[in-house]
């Protein structure tokens, strides 16, 4: 554990796809595969996707494709055998469970844990850069959800401002968009106790794997945060409380028409801009070529931003930004990374 740019607050919902297109066959590294820990055994998955997610395919969800010249439900919909059934029950019944999932979706998956739609209806409809996705959960991560999300987590609710010093103990704050499976944010934890990380994702597994990890270092300087990092960036984060801003190989979107998804646009600066303190680094990195390109085009247009490269370019990999797995899987199919380091001016 992401498109004309991206505007936070208004822009109009996405074109659907075609069959068409083609992927490229070597897609980015990027720091949401569900990858499972080896030796964690799954467990069971009982709620469907967060909003926005692509829904799994249900007798439930078909009943909303247009109707034929006939009543006959299936036998699915009813839980018995087959049978002709009038259409105000048969309309009934499809109400009912389009109902069922609308509450699994805005029940957390554990009691407790991260909510499923923090934000609720008080998020506006806008193009977003990640994807809630469906995905299994081990049972060392649900153990680490149910166990740390009270003392460890939050959801980004869009109700509240955070507390940072209360929050990290008095310690400077970087945030980090998208995670993964946190294994590399749980390494910059460890290496660097006096600098507090505040993480987003929307990866439930991620999630629960990064305060295992965490938990299992002895960090105490990691917070995880559930939900939309722009509701986070415009609504709950006091002016200049941020030290630093991490997006580490954030989804490039490599299909033109998706372009607009892509998370590094200049209206997003702009909501990042002013919770920065002046001097705070924003650090990118990606391994897909293009995506580098917008990146370095668009922050080096951005007022508030100066590229601390000599010449203008990409900067060396930091020592303490570590190689990730998904990095070094991008690396052997011969992928350049690049990363970019931006001063808050």
């Amino acid at each position: 554990m992401s498109e004309q740019p991206l505007n936070p607050t208004t822009a109009p919902a996405p074109d659907s796809g075609t069959a068409d297109e083609a992927t490229p066959a070597d897609p980015p590294a990027t720091g949401s595969v569900t990858e499972a820990p080896a030796g964690d055994t799954p467990a069971t998955d009982v709620h469907t996707a967060a909003p926005g997610a692509e829904a799994p395919v249900t007798d439930a969800a078909a009943a909303d494709a247009p109707a034929a010249d006939t009543t006959t439900v299936h036998a699915s919909a009813t839980g018995s055998t087959a049978a002709d059934v009038p259409a105000d029950e048969a309309a009934a019944l499809r109400a009912a469970s389009f109902e069922r999932a609308r509450r699994m979706r805005q029940e957390p998956r554990f009691p407790g844990g991260p909510a499923a739609d923090p934000a609720g209806s008080h998020h506006e409809r806008r193009i977003r850069s990640f994807q809630p996705r469906r995905s299994r959960v081990t049972t060392g991560q649900q153990e680490a959800l149910e166990r740390l999300w009270p003392k460890w987590g939050l959801d980004i609710d869009g109700k509240r401002v955070l507390d940072l010093d209360q929050l990290f103990d008095g310690l400077p704050v970087v945030l980090e968009i998208g995670f993964g499976m946190g294994e590399a944010t749980a390494q910059m934890a460890a290496d660097d106790p006096g600098t507090g990380i505040l993480a987003v994702d929307v990866h439930t597994p991620g999630q629960g794997n990064l305060l295992g990890l965490a938990d299992r270092a002895g960090s105490t300087n990691v917070r995880v945060a559930n939900g939309d990092a722009v509701i986070l960036l415009r609504e709950m984060l006091a002016p200049e409380s941020l030290d630093g801003l991490r997006v580490y190989f954030p989804d490039p979107w490599p299909k033109a028409r998706h372009h607009k998804r892509r998370l590094i646009q200049p209206e997003f600066l702009d909501l990042v801009a002013p919770v920065l303190k002046p001097g705070a680094i924003v650090h990118c990195a990606t391994d897909w070529e293009p995506y580098a390109e917008q990146m370095l085009e668009v922050l080096t247009a951005h007022p508030r931003f100066e590229n601390t490269a000599a010449d203008g370019g990409y900067a060396p990999r930091p020592a303490f930004r570590p190689l990730t797995r998904f990095e070094g899987q991008g690396l052997d199919k011969g992928h350049v990374v690049h990363d970019l380091l931006f001063a808050r001016v």
